[in-house]
């Protein structure tokens, strides 16, 4: 009889903090204060995470080497252009649909993704963040508690 060996699902997880940001700027306005704010060099991924043919995330990534952190800033919200066909008065009209990378937290417009080892002074970078102008909010999500956990790993 062959043995059988498992492997925990302990070794595959991933040790990340996620904070959400409420902000009505674009997104590369939200980088670029970002990068003032915090004096990080978020760049925009060349690809987007698509999670289906009707959901593609844009992405800025930076890859902090002085503190061994990967940091990700990602929207929260997707809008594709649906083909749709319609008779009547509005069929010439694109229809759109709105997709969310964590359905959980639908009013979020941005999350930021930090994949570290050692401590995070997480209060002080929320200090950071909520000081920039035209963020509304920022505050940490408890990951362990999302239905779409999945969804963020990337």
């Amino acid at each position: 009889m062959a043995a059988v060996h498992k492997i925990s699902d302990d070794l595959f997880e991933d040790s990340f903090t996620l904070i959400a940001l409420h902000s009505s700027m674009e997104d590369f306005a939200v980088v670029y204060a970002i990068n003032q704010g915090i004096k990080s060099i978020f760049k925009r991924s060349s690809k987007d995470l698509e999670l289906s043919e009707n959901m593609s995330f844009p992405f800025f990534e930076w890859q902090d080497d002085l503190n061994d952190r990967y940091w990700i800033l990602i929207t929260n919200e997707s809008t594709k252009k649906e083909s749709m066909v319609r008779e009547g008065l509005f069929q010439d009209e694109p229809s759109f649909a709105k997709h969310h990378l964590v359905s959980e937290y639908k009013e979020v417009d941005y999350f930021v993704k930090i994949e570290h080892d050692d401590d995070l002074d997480e209060e002080m970078l929320l200090k950071k963040l909520i000081a920039i102008p035209k963020m509304v909010t920022a505050y940490s999500v408890d990951t362990d508690k999302l239905k779409s956990k999945n969804n963020l790993i990337f």
